[in-house]
């Protein structure tokens, strides 16, 4: 089996398939898969040059082989990946090598967005690729190879569909832009905790990049992964000269720029868009001799979303704590009344003052928890790019927003109880994630840090039984309010203490429980928080939008010096904090002014307090389409589109210029900008006015190529400025 060589061995990938179809004559428009049936030596004779090239992995002709694009019954996708996998076996048996060479069923991108972001739903995505995986399965393939990913929610479609459909391995690599981003905004730490949390067997990096340019991208994934990495570079970047498209990196000058990608650590290496089987003979003889480095252990504790990855173990970090109904009349009606504007506005307001995760719980007696917390997952990830913590007891609610979450989500809670460790630990072996684990059993929660830390260490144990490691738990201390249990602070700061020093694990609190039943709780309950932090505390679930809180936490990691030359106190209380108690938060789009008009203040006044450029910014629709409807009364459309619609679209692509706004984001606030200017067209459609078109632009890709995602999306763009 080629797991027990990962990681032991260099091992050595294909290169480039397309460029070379075309050499022997593949027309424009022309599916490569078909050339399964109908070009068979071809395809042949190109997997043979790569074996006799020294490749040990080779891959499928399938990249684009899903059940999106081939429905014809002339060319059945069955017919093709038979027809994909037989022609590497016999091209490997042709070859006469003593070398074992595998069969890496090749799966690529579909070509769509899914949704929100697009019109494709998770599971037909899912469903596309769990056929073509249980064919390949089926007709031989040794392997499962997953490339050329830009969305992590698509790869996470793509792998739930090879991990519970077949026993093959599984390898996954995503394609990055200059500044070592995936086109929705992933960074490599989250693209590496949610596949090493879905246990993927190898991960990496493919296309989009030469050699050289993959160096810095490499060099994150040695330091954060601890599976074997997987490196195939581009030959170079596309050039393009008499109308032809040709790569400027040849053979020699990649075959030495792999030999020091081997030296620093990559386990598997190949070629991409451009190579060729010289660039992969060269490759092969020029890495003979390097010494493998053997992937490590690395004991990062990461949750992510589709664009952010957020570290516990230095400092603190904040869950935000008010998308909760516990305590909250408002967001119960919001709940009942099926009002998700409310909640997403809570989630805007939660990360524009400083969040780092939002605790999501959604669980009242009379609404279908399950089906509520997929929808709000899936929109709050549509709107806010923080990870989230899934926070529920329900375990069919826990798998729904574990398996559409876009990243490694955090999830709240198991318990000591061995039914619940049950039921909760085969949820995480599947879809990864960081789990809290509370320090109470069957027999309620100990009145001693002994007796706390004893369940923490059980639950540890019982974990690794599934694969979980330490560095996937998270412990609750458990705060008891002070005011019932007059030892509680104490033994829930020993406790704290304890976790980090005798047991090595991150810990987090729900802080504001420690107050229950006692006047000024804001003053006891910052107090509480500073000393929690000073024990260990790796992340407290609190109100970010407490300005004692945020005080407490700002301070404490000044006077820690984790707050590097106090810049992020001075940011945030430099400029008449003292007198406004308002100052901007780093990082923010907005300052608070903003953050509590999005969250509608603390009884929600409705959507009106939002201003259309911020409904379009932070991509509300139905805000936009309120609040446009609102301003209709005393504005022009035309006044509205100019002096707000497209101001505010413009501030987007300016952030997603700069790299500070990412495709998710754009996308949908060009879909709350519709939502706007729908009210304002059935406005001038009755007034007779008409809006001034700045032209007609024709859009067309290749049919099927997997670039159609880029021409959508300047689609819906142009659209919003006025472009037929």
């Amino acid at each position: 089996m080629i797991r027990e060589r990962l990681g032991k061995e260099l091992l050595y990938f294909d290169g480039g398939m397309g460029t070379l179809l075309q050499e022997k004559g593949l027309a424009p428009g022309e599916l490569p898969e078909k050339w399964n049936i109908t070009h068979p030596e071809e395809i042949r004779s190109i997997h043979r040059a790569y074996i006799d090239a020294g490749s040990d992995i080779v891959l499928t002709n399938t990249f684009g082989a899903n059940a999106l694009k081939f429905h014809d019954d002339s060319c059945s996708l069955e017919q093709i990946v038979n027809a994909a996998v037989r022609h590497v076996k016999e091209a490997a048996a042709a070859s006469g090598t003593e070398r074992r060479i595998y069969t890496a069923l090749d799966i690529g991108p579909t070509g769509k967005l899914l949704k929100p972001m697009g019109d494709l739903e998770f599971e037909t995505a899912y469903d596309a690729f769990k056929e073509v995986m249980i064919l390949g399965e089926r007709a031989g393939a040794d392997l499962i190879h997953i490339e050329t990913m830009s969305d992590t929610y698509e790869l996470k479609a793509a792998v739930l569909a090879a991990k519970e459909n077949t026993s093959l391995p599984v390898f996954a690599t995503t394609i990055y832009d200059e500044r070592g981003k995936l086109l929705t905004g992933a960074d490599v730490p989250s693209v590496i905790a949610m596949l090493e949390g879905l246990r993927v067997d190898a991960l990496g990096i493919n296309c989009g990049l030469g050699p050289e340019q993959m160096i810095p991208v490499l060099e994150e994934y040695l330091k954060y992964s601890s599976l074997p990495v997987i490196v195939k570079p581009n030959a170079g970047l596309p050039k393009q000269k008499n109308g032809e498209t040709y790569y400027d990196v040849l053979p020699d000058e990649f075959a030495d720029l792999m030999q020091r990608i081997a030296e620093m650590g990559a386990s598997v290496i190949g070629g991409c868009c451009g190579t060729t089987p010289e660039h992969i003979r060269v490759m092969a003889e020029r890495c003979r001799g390097v010494k493998v480095i053997p992937p490590s252990e690395k004991e990062y504790t990461v949750i992510s979303s589709y664009g952010k990855s957020v570290f516990l173990g230095t400092g603190s970090r904040i869950i935000g704590e008010r998308i909760n109904p516990t305590g909250k009349k408002r967001f119960k009606q919001a709940l009942k009344e099926h009002d998700l504007e409310y909640i997403l506005r809570e989630g805007i307001a939660q990360q524009d003052a400083g969040a780092h995760i939002l605790d999501v719980n959604v669980g009242l007696p009379d609404i279908d928890e399950t089906s509520m917390m997929r929808e709000v997952v899936q929109e709050l990830q549509s709107v806010v790019n923080l990870p989230l913590q899934i926070d529920t007891v329900d375990a069919k609610a826990m798998e729904a927003a574990l398996r559409i979450y876009n990243g490694k989500a955090m999830i709240n809670s198991v318990s000591g109880k061995q039914e619940s460790m049950d039921k909760v630990f085969p949820l995480i072996q599947k879809y990864g994630g960081v789990v809290v684990g509370l320090t109470l059993d069957e027999d309620g929660i100990p009145d001693t840090a002994e007796g706390r830390v004893r369940i923490a260490e059980k639950i540890i144990r019982e974990a690794a039984k599934y694969g979980i490691k330490k560095k996937e738990i998270v412990i609750d201390a458990l705060a008891m309010t002070i005011s019932s249990e007059p030892e509680g602070a104490k033994v829930t700061l020993d406790t704290l203490r304890r976790l980090r020093d005798d047991i090595g694990v991150n810990t987090v609190l729900g802080v504001s429980n420690i107050s229950f039943g006692l006047p000024s709780r804001p003053v006891v309950n910052a107090a509480f928080y500073t000393m929690a932090m000073m024990n260990g505390l790796s992340a407290g679930i609190i109100n970010p939008m407490s300005e004692d809180m945020m005080k407490a936490w700002y301070a404490y990691h000044a006077l820690m010096n984790l707050d590097s030359n106090c810049e992020k106190y001075i940011a945030k209380y430099a400029v008449s904090s003292e007198t406004s108690g308002k100052a901007s938060v780093p990082g923010s789009a907005s300052g608070s002014g903003a953050a509590s008009a999005l969250s509608g203040g603390a009884s929600g006044t409705g959507a009106s307090s939002v201003t259309l450029k911020d409904a379009i910014i932070k991509g509300l629709k139905e805000d936009a389409a309120v609040t446009t409807k609102e301003q209709l009364s005393s504005r022009e459309p035309l006044d509205i589109i100019n002096e707000e619609l497209i101001p505010a679209l413009n501030h987007v692509g300016d952030g997603f210029e700069k790299g500070t706004v990412f495709l998710p984001q754009l996308l949908m606030s060009a879909e709350a900008a519709k939502a706007a200017f729908a009210v304002l067209k059935e406005q001038m459609d009755r007034s007779g006015e008409v809006q001034e078109k700045r032209g007609t632009v024709v859009l067309a890709t290749v049919k099927g190529d997997i670039h159609d995602i880029g021409k959508n999306i300047v689609k819906v763009l142009l659209e919003n400025y006025s472009f037929d």
